[in-house]
């Protein structure tokens, strides 16, 4: 997969742009249900975020329920 661009100068927060790119994931079949979503490392290094940036863009893909949390074990594409 191409790295996928950010942009820190733009009106659209970085993490936002980085759980929009992971929400067009799963709605485009890419990531299927429960299919472990990138981790926080995985951001850090495709984006060069860090990972607390990284922390709001699970925290927004779980409030708009695109994903579950699994303790210990990762977070998760939610099943439809």
């Amino acid at each position: 997969m191409s790295p996928r661009p950010v942009r820190t100068d733009g009106p659209v927060p970085v993490y936002v742009q980085i759980a929009d790119y992971i929400e067009d994931d799963i709605k485009t079949g890419r990531l299927q249900p429960h299919d472990r979503i990138p981790t926080e490392n995985d951001m850090h290094a495709e984006w060069g975020v860090a990972r607390t940036t990284a922390r709001r863009a699970v925290n927004l893909l779980r409030e708009r329920g695109l994903v579950y949390t699994v303790p210990q074990r990762g977070t998760f594409v939610s099943p439809e």
